[in-house]
């Protein structure tokens, strides 16, 4: 009896294995395009804030701030 409840078991196993499928799905092919737009963004974000603070030390600089740091 435990002989056929273990190949019972082996052949429940087999099939969810077996039902495991590498190809991602349009829902998850969706969430990667936005995953990847969010983090285009977020760069984007990040350069113009940098691009403001490079551009107020040089104005600072060029007043001869005492404090050149924005």
């Amino acid at each position: 009896m435990n002989i056929a409840k273990l190949v019972l078991l082996l052949m429940v196993g087999s099939f969810g294995i077996a039902g495991c499928d590498n190809d991602a799905g349009p829902a998850e092919r969706t969430g990667e395009r936005l995953d990847d737009a969010g983090e285009e963004l977020r760069e984007a974000g990040r350069d113009a804030g940098n691009a403001v603070e490079d551009a107020c030390e040089e104005i600072r600089e060029g007043v001869a701030a005492e404090d050149t740091d924005c």
